[in-house]
């Protein structure tokens, strides 16, 4: 049995997560579908210009799995493009560098995830309510879930 695979930090999320050529009926066309994972690979190597060291370091994982995390992404979107397939954004197993958090008087903060494995926040810095909840990303693509994998592509978030 191999290893339990590392979370990858993400952070950027698209709003738009579907794409698809025109004039191909939604009936007839196939998809590849890309990971938030595979989605931030690109932006940070390709769109960013960063060093694939680099990458890796901003995702939290080693310069190899990054390598074929991109490797991934590349081949899909190729896939895409040259066979005239839809993409769709959306799934993986990853967590938000920045875990944005409210309390129930309305006020709103993010806490690094780096902060949140040592000392998740406790009360609100505005008003000190101990009544706060972590906050999920929305949009297509996002279920409101409280982490696990729950079929059909929805991504895995990681809460404490």
């Amino acid at each position: 049995m191999g290893r339990q695979p590392r979370w990858r930090r993400v952070d950027f999320t698209p709003q738009i997560t579907y794409f698809k050529p025109p004039g191909i009926p939604l009936a007839r066309l196939q998809e590849v579908r890309l990971s938030i994972e595979e989605v931030e690979a690109i932006r940070l190597k390709d769109l960013e210009e960063l060093e694939q060291e680099e990458c890796a370091q901003k995702m939290s994982i080693s310069r190899t799995t990054f390598s074929r995390v991109l490797g991934s992404a590349r081949q899909k979107i190729a896939d895409a493009l040259l066979n005239g397939k839809a993409i769709r954004i959306e799934g993986g197993k990853f967590e938000m560098a920045l875990r944005p958090f409210k309390c129930f008087n309305g006020h709103e903060w993010t806490v690094p995830f780096e902060t949140m494995i040592t000392t998740p926040p406790q009360f609100c810095p505005t008003c000190r309510t101990t009544s706060i909840m972590p906050l999920q990303p929305s949009g297509p693509g996002w279920r409101n879930i409280r982490g696990g994998h729950h079929g059909g592509g929805w991504p895995q978030v990681r809460l404490p």
